[in-house]
């Protein structure tokens, strides 16, 4: 059942000039019990208002730390002005976990095919450990593409590129809308990820779809995976919306 918590800043730190990542810790000491994928809601007043908004859980289960967020800036938005200013000690109000943008234990598909823009690949960081599972028992495959405007904006590249590395049916593509890094890494690729789709070939008696982020990128890649024949149900979709 979802309920209401406080979270106590550990440590946090700038991926790049328009992201954040934040450590926190409960500060009931109680631990927070989620699926990877799921998301938490922090709950603040501005101007007099009740405000709250929604962000995806990055923390691997196993790690330390409680609660791990990549939080995107928003120009002028409150949230971005809070956890911004958050200084190490301070605490802000939670909710949560919600969500079902999680691993089905249902599913027996070959290939899972993950998609990301943005902050939106923080859920798929939070899988790793549960995809190391399925990889072992099941012996499915993983494909994360991950699309991002330059180097800078590949958020926690060095977890995915590592977790690639050991595990032979894990590949990381970085797709480069702008500006490709240089050297270029083993999966590398130049464009936007729904332009990926046709080179991974989709297959619907196969494949299983997550999409997270950008919500054009969410719907143009919806519509290439129904063409190409995956039933709905097997196209799971979280897109990434910043009020201010």
């Amino acid at each position: 059942m979802s309920n209401h918590f406080p979270l106590t800043l550990e440590s946090s730190y700038l991926h790049n000039p328009s992201c954040r990542h934040l450590a926190f810790r409960r500060a009931d000491g109680q631990h927070l019990h989620y699926l990877p994928g799921q998301f938490i809601q922090i709950h603040f007043e501005h101007e007099g208002r009740a405000l709250r908004r929604s962000y995806s859980i990055a923390t691997q289960l196993g790690h330390s730390t409680d609660v791990e967020l990549a939080i995107s800036y928003v120009d002028g938005g409150p949230a971005t002005k809070l956890l911004a200013s958050l200084e190490v000690g301070e605490q802000i109000e939670a909710s949560g976990p919600y969500g079902r943008f999680v691993l089905n234990e249902a599913d027996h598909n070959e290939r899972y095919l993950l998609i990301a823009t943005g902050t939106g690949v923080t859920p798929y960081r939070a899988m790793l450990p549960a995809i190391a599972e399925r990889i072992a028992e099941r012996g499915q495959r993983f494909a994360l593409v991950f699309g991002a405007r330059s180097e800078a904006e590949l958020l926690y590249a060095q977890d995915f590129e590592a977790f690639a590395a050991t595990h032979a049916n894990f590949d990381f593509y970085p797709c480069f809308s702008r500006t490709p890094r240089a050297p270029a890494g083993v999966g590398d690729r130049t464009g936007y990820v729904q332009e990926l789709l046709s080179e991974l070939a989709p297959h619907a008696e196969r494949d299983i779809a997550y999409l997270c982020g950008n919500p054009n990128m969410v719907d143009q890649a919806f519509e290439i995976l129904k063409n190409a024949g995956l039933p709905i149900p097997h196209i799971r979709r979280e897109k990434y919306i910043s009020p201010k």
